[in-house]
């Protein structure tokens, strides 16, 4: 008998950093599996499918970036599909199912994926499966996982479907038209880690593999002492347990060694958003006390000689390497010491059994080993369960073995999001904890993502200090942990902190050039322009600014620059203007002090509010420790900025930690001053958002 040919559907991503394609691909790995055949490609290729004509079933997976725009590879096909004059039955035709990443550490989450599903429904496009929305911050896996093993079913389902409907048109033609299936209610689903309420299919049916392990090896595994699971072993039920694991993502790099000379790309060759400037640093400032629990510097660029042009507001992009002892431990695990300097030529493997394998945009085809690890990959990324599949087959310790394919299993996932998640986990700990994985250099640049530029607000005016960039950052600690067993500074801020050692100097005003000294350090930027995050148009417009520590960044460029419109516009009428800003000790982080209080005197600022968390105080009412306290303390004059005059409100800095605190104490004073009740205030906060008068630069 001749087998059965694979029923096909189309399946679609859209990516801004390579996630969604990774999971696109594991779904195109599986379907065969399941009988199925996915045609897959990126949203951006109209040319290579056609909705408005497609009978089979679509899958889209798509992520969200910014302040919850889709993808720019998926800006064409909105565009496209929110064109107004399309008609209601419009895609009518189309069975689809949609999955969504976002982070529901920003606000608006899973939009990317939102703002397509709602467009396709309002177009007439029917889900055969429930939308799902996987959340980054607790774990993309504990929805994806259960998301695409529910697919093959409805799949399926679907499949069948269109074909009843195909025989049924093809036996009444004449009626064809006229019949439609009742939409049955099928309700957007935030699928969330309890997948026992999923109709999940039968686990023999899995695209994954299965591991049974006989219970007479579990002693190899979990020694009786073991107690307690870590990184590098479990504990009863999951070290007895069989495994589901998923599939070994095919091979596609090839690295060849070339023993030639030459020089390495220029970093401009790695920017991608458009041109980049290597620029000098000119000044560099430790804003905050020795003693203080984080270091906060101040950099000044100079951008004289260049074409950089920013508002304040503004933010842009460091280009910034890998650590240089982090690549020789890295290289020194590879058995690579010697060859560091050696020229590599990468290329698409020929035969790669790869859906679309293409050279990765971010390596260069012939550079440096060096230059590749320390310029082109995240070697601190936390690595993914693709990953760790692939490193078990570099693995050849039986109990280290084990344990990598128990943390990359469907079994093992509570272990995946502990110790390698949320322990911030990275390759070099991953090799460190288990010695006898000895991955390829080319299994790493098929698995390492790109090495992220990393974005800063601007906290100068070019209009106040013509060909300077200024910014702020803290310096980011990582401390030692039972899954990483050293510290860590960030990337960026620690490399920063490192170059910019030899010229810095602590001052108390940071805008003072005492003990300043200069620096022939060059760094590489490139401009990531705020749309929204700008000053209002019109100078008389009142706006409250709320930036607890390095959040102040932005509003010192805001204040710089209202205060030289002031020297340069007398005749103009200025609005009011309000920060509250807010530091753990007076006398350690109270950034910016100095010029404040000048701001305050000249009248730029019109109330300045503070409050330090940690400081102790003997006054018989306890004053308020948090912006958000403050906030509520000034509830009139907050409300009379937003109701009565129009004004403006921005927030800027830790999402999680304050940004939503401040968002609820606003809902409290509209609530309170408008003597309505909080959904009511719920709403006009929305209605400012929408208006770009409620506006937030946040991070978590």
């Amino acid at each position: 008998m001749c087998c059965e040919s694979k029923r096909r559907f189309l399946l679609l991503y859209a990516t801004q950093k390579g996630q969604a394609k990774a999971i696109a691909e594991e779904i195109w790995q599986q379907a065969g599996a399941h009988g199925l055949e996915a045609d897959m490609h990126c949203i951006s290729e109209m040319d290579k499918y056609n909705l408005e004509t497609e009978k089979d079933p679509v899958v889209i997976v798509i992520s969200t970036t910014g302040t919850g725009d889709p993808p720019d590879t998926a800006r064409k096909f909105v565009k496209k599909i929110q064109d107004k004059t399309l008609p209601p039955d419009h895609f009518a035709h189309l069975q689809y199912g949609l999955l969504g990443l976002g982070d529901s550490e920003y606000m608006f989450f899973c939009n990317g994926g939102r703002t397509v599903d709602r467009r396709l429904q309002e177009l007439g496009a029917q889900r055969f499966y429930d939308t799902g929305l996987a959340d980054d911050s607790v774990g993309l896996e504990l929805v994806v996982d259960p998301w695409i093993d529910g697919l093959w079913l409805a799949l399926k389902e679907a499949l069948q479907l269109q074909k009843e409907k195909e025989d049924m048109n093809n036996a009444v033609n004449a009626v064809s038209s006229s019949l439609s299936t009742a939409p049955h209610a099928v309700h957007e689903l935030k699928l969330s880690s309890e997948v026992q309420n999923l109709k999940l299919e039968d686990e023999g049916a899995r695209g994954s593999d299965i591991l049974s392990q006989k219970l007479d090896d579990i002693n190899l595994v979990a020694p009786a002492r073991d107690t307690e699971p870590s990184l590098v072993h479990s504990v009863p039920p999951l070290s007895q347990s069989a495994l589901n694991i998923p599939a070994l993502p095919p091979e596609y790099i090839e690295v060849e060694f070339q023993d030639i000379q030459g020089e390495n790309l220029h970093l401009s060759s790695l920017v991608s958003e458009g041109r980049n400037f290597e620029v000098p640093v000119t000044r560099a400032v430790q804003l905050t006390r020795e003693d203080a629990i984080k270091t906060a510097l101040l950099l000044e660029l100079d951008i004289a000689d260049t074409a950089f042009d920013y508002q304040p507001g503004d933010a842009f992009c460091v280009i910034c390497p890998n650590n240089v002892s982090e690549v020789e431990k890295l290289l020194h695990i590879l058995g690579l010491s010697e060859k560091g300097d050696d020229f590599v030529c990468v290329k698409v493997k020929q035969g790669t059994k790869k859906k679309g394998a293409v050279h990765p945009p971010h390596i260069p085809e012939r550079s440096t080993l060096k230059f590749i690890l320390t310029w082109c990959l995240e070697i601190r990324a936390i690595p993914k369960k693709a990953f760790l599949r692939a490193l078990v087959e570099c693995t050849s310790d039986a109990r280290e073995k084990r344990r990598l394919q128990e943390l990359c299993s469907r079994q093992g996932a509570s272990d995946y999001t502990h110790f390698i998640r949320d322990s911030n986990v990275c390759l070099l700990d991953l090799l460190h904890a288990f010695p006898s994985c000895k991955p390829s250099l080319s299994l790493l640049i098929e698995h390492l993502p790109k090495l992220q530029a990393r974005s800063y607000s601007v906290s100068s005016s070019n209009l106040y200090q013509p060909g300077r960039l200024c910014f702020v950052f803290n310096v980011v600690e990582f401390p030692a942990s039972p899954s990483r067993p050293v510290s860590r500074k960030g990337v960026c801020t620690g490399w920063l902190a490192e170059l910019v050692a030899p010229l810095l100097h602590t001052s108390k005003n940071s805008q003072g050039t005492k003990g300043e000294s200069f620096s022939t350090e060059k760094v590489s930027i490139f401009p990531r322009p705020n749309n929204a995050f700008h000053l209002p148009a019109d100078p008389s417009v009142p706006f409250i600014m709320v930036g607890p520590g390095t959040g102040i960044a932005p509003f010192i460029g805001f204040l710089q620059h209202r205060q030289k419109l002031r020297e340069e516009h007398t005749d103009w009428e200025f609005g009011e203007t309000w920060l509250f800003f807010g530091c753990r000790h007076q006398d350690r982080d109270y950034l910016f002090k100095d010029e404040l209080q000048c701001f305050l005197k000249n009248g730029t600022l019109t109330h300045l509010k503070v409050c330090f968390s940690r400081d102790s105080s003997t006054a018989e009412v306890a004053p308020p420790k948090y912006v958000q306290d403050v906030l509520r303390l000034c509830a009139k004059e907050v409300a009379r900025v937003l109701l009565k005059e129009r004004g403006y409100f921005y927030v800027c800095g830790d999402k999680k930690h304050m940004a939503d605190d401040v968002s609820d104490a606003v809902v409290d004073i509209l609530s309170m001053e408008m003597e309505a009740d909080k959904l009511e205030a719920m709403k006009s906060l929305a209605m400012l958002r929408e208006a770009k008068r409620y506006l937030q630069d946040v991070w978590s």
